[in-house]
């Protein structure tokens, strides 16, 4: 079934498609863009961050539906799994106590997102990589440990992007390693997660000789690359910097425009 999201800049591809993923224990929801074509064609596993997919019942958040039109422009499929509509959850920003979490339930959406894809003739199975946001962006640094590699025979993901994630757990943890090119991309002042962790964890890795880049733009905050947000405050956060439960988030252009072109670069690179 196919349903109709709103225009948003540029007049990008219209529309997403419904689908249902396979899983342990039932079915995960999602959302499918698609290139014109038959292909087969790279994909783009997409992650959402606390806030959910949708910014209403039937409605794409507009991050969402702007990067899911912009990839599948390029040349992508672009699947975003709905890890909490699929439970009956509405937005976890305010959750302290999480029941969806980066590191159990949402890497096994990731991992039945990518069989998914890997089953459908428009898609090249060894060509798939990953893109996470805040949440959804720790949820990619679980799921791009050295030490959580599929063992089912298939191929596994190829590239990953993360924006502003939440760092510290992953940095703090001795075995953390990566196994595929990785790209962090963040706000020099955001105080919902701040960039230091994530500084550390790339230093890090780069002595180890994984290949793993972080950008930090000046004067951006978290949410800099949503296509029109303006900047403000947010309260009721579950875990922000300064431990207030207020953010600041918002769209900065020049941020943004880089990102896109950053990123689809990375994401076509060999």
């Amino acid at each position: 079934m196919f349903s109709l999201v709103l225009t948003v800049p540029l007049a990008l591809a219209s529309g997403y498609e419904r689908v249902e993923i396979p899983m342990d224990g039932g079915l995960l929801d999602g959302v499918m863009f698609r290139p014109a074509g038959t292909g087969p064609f790279p994909a783009v596993v997409a992650l959402h961050g606390c806030g959910g997919l949708w910014r209403e019942p039937g409605k794409l958040s507009l991050r969402h539906s702007d990067w899911g039109e912009r990839l599948a422009a390029t040349g992508f499929v672009v699947l975003m799994p709905d890890s909490y509509g699929s439970r009956g959850l509405g937005s976890q920003c305010g959750v302290k106590d999480l029941t969806v979490r980066a590191g159990r339930e949402r890497t096994g959406d990731v991992a039945a997102a990518r069989l998914f894809l890997q089953q459908r003739a428009d898609v090249r199975p060894a060509a798939i990589s990953l893109i996470g946001w805040s949440g959804g962006g720790s949820t990619v640094l679980n799921a791009v440990r050295k030490d959580k590699a599929p063992n089912d025979g298939k191929p596994d993901f190829r590239r990953a992007v993360t924006f502003y994630p939440g760092c510290r757990a992953q940095s703090e943890t001795p075995s953390f390693a990566v196994r595929m090119p990785l790209l962090i991309l963040m706000g020099a002042d955001d105080d919902w997660t701040p960039v230091a962790p994530c500084s550390y964890l790339t230093r890090a890795a780069q002595m180890r000789g994984e290949a793993v880049e972080l950008v930090t733009y000046p004067g951006a905050v978290h949410d800099f690359d949503h296509p029109r947000l303006d900047l403000k405050e947010r309260e009721n956060v579950a875990f922000s910097a300064s431990g207030t439960g207020k953010v600041t988030v918002g769209t900065n252009p020049a941020a943004r425009a880089d990102a896109l072109k950053r990123v689809e670069s990375f994401l076509k690179a060999n």
